[in-house]
């Protein structure tokens, strides 16, 4: 049993996360739960700004929200010093809500509509991620016409595929993201951007993919842009203010998993960037980094009730429990695997290998095959780990299944920052047929 952070089994025998015993928690805020460890999310906060500080470097460690966004979460990023990436109008808004100081927000995304771009410039937000010519373009006429002055970073592709799922790779060449770094879309963009009153180009950005355990596609991913950056400067004499390598580094979901620790990702990176730029003309960036998973991944845990279960002879056995791809869909959207215990009977001998399914109507909805539990039954409560990226931000109502709860915990209190959908939230945008708008056709 390998647990993360403050968790650990109390005197009742209950797993505890936080200081407060989750059995508890299931009892006054229902199941399925997801359960932030508070002072974990802090201590990777800390770990990648204390690094930087360490190494002398001027740098952003910008918490990507996309892995998970609400208020309170926001305003934890903002308690710790942290800039914020976010990628729609909807998590800008959060994060106007949660009084997140704008000069720190970085805009992302590969189709940011006219009203998300205004929205930006209204709130004066303190970075733009350009994707691609069309949103060059469009930024440029409308800073021109509101007469306002924005930074903006061009996101690159610098041609690496990192060693993970193909639907999070995204440094690759064929990508729907960024520009070619390598057939000279990138050089373009810059060339127009420079020509522009409006737009100050920090510099470049990439992200590689998602769930790293290397640091060689972030070393590469350097050489290349570094080499290009020298180029550029003998060419048209830019010199890049900000490098920002985004994020993707990796948690340990399961055992099959060995992550570096995030000064290592660090390290490394800012000392082949070091010693890349002795080589060139170039001054030192400041570098920026992403983290998003890294940051809240392992800190986050689903708590669900165990219900029915179905004996196939000489197969396996399955064991259902109230929750499902609509508060975890990435087993079926990428295979991904977890770990998990019953956190009621956490120091139980292991007796049976059972596979964890949801109650949505999708034979593809399982959570986890194959693991090793005590025999589990009927009202026993299984902690799945490490849910707290990609979970309740990539949750749905399919099968109109309410979304769970969200609870932070930390020094013996737990403190609901996102309440339990209810039935009447299901229906709350829905219009009776009656009540429908009709429109008459000439």
């Amino acid at each position: 049993m390998h647990l993360y952070g403050t968790s650990g089994v109390n005197e009742r025998g209950h797993l505890e996360i936080g200081g407060v015993d989750t059995i508890e928690l299931i009892e006054q805020f229902g199941t399925p739960l997801y359960v932030y460890d508070v002072e974990l999310i802090r201590e990777r906060a800390r770990g990648f700004k204390r690094t930087f500080e360490e190494l002398g470097i001027p740098a952003q460690v910008a918490y990507a929200s996309k892995a998970f966004s609400s208020i309170a979460m926001i305003q934890l990023a903002d308690q710790e010093g942290l800039s914020l990436d976010v990628v729609s109008a909807g998590e800008l808004y959060t994060a106007i809500k949660a009084d997140f100081p704008t000069e720190r927000i970085h805009f992302h995304g590969n189709n940011k509509s006219e009203e998300e771009l205004h929205m930006a410039l209204d709130h004066k937000i303190g970075c733009i991620v350009v994707d691609n010519f069309s949103e060059l373009v469009l930024l440029e006429e409308i800073c021109t016409n509101r007469e306002q002055k924005v930074k903006i970073l061009l996101r690159v592709t610098p041609g690496i595929e990192a060693h993970t799922h193909d639907y999070i790779l995204t440094g690759q060449e064929d990508s729907k993201f960024g520009f070619d770094l390598i057939n000279g879309q990138a050089e373009d963009a810059l060339r127009q951007a420079l020509q522009s009153e409006w737009l100050e180009v920090l510099g470049l950005h990439c992200h590689i993919g998602s769930q790293i355990f290397q640091t060689t596609g972030f070393l590469l991913a350097a050489r290349k842009i570094i080499g290009k950056l020298d180029s550029w400067h003998g060419s048209i004499g830019y010199q890049p203010k900000v490098l920002n390598l985004g994020g993707g580094f990796g948690i340990r979901y399961t055992q099959e998993d060995d992550p570096l620790p995030a000064s290592q990702y660090v390290e490394e990176i800012v000392r082949e960037v070091q010693n890349l730029v002795a080589d060139t003309d170039l001054q030192m960036p400041e570098i920026w980094i992403e983290p998003g998973r890294s940051l809240v991944g392992d800190a986050g845990v689903t708590l669900y009730k165990v219900g029915s279960e179905k004996q196939v002879p000489n197969v396996r056995k399955y064991i259902a429990v109230d929750g499902g791809m609509s508060d975890n869909i990435r087993p079926a959207l990428y295979e991904a695997k977890y770990d998990a215990i019953l956190a009621n009977r956490p120091l139980d001998p292991v007796e049976e290998t059972v596979s964890i399914a949801g109650k949505c109507c999708e034979s593809g909805d399982m959570l986890i095959w194959d693991l090793p539990l005590p025999k589990a039954g009927r009202g026993d409560v299984l902690a799945v780990f490490c849910t707290g990226a990609y979970g309740y931000s990539m949750s749905n109502n399919y099968n109109r299944i309410p979304r769970p709860a969200v609870v932070f915990v930390e020094n013996g209190e737990a403190r609901l920052v996102i309440k339990r959908e209810t039935f009447e939230d299901l229906i709350s945008l829905d219009l009776a047929l009656q009540e429908a708008a009709v429109t008459n056709k000439e």
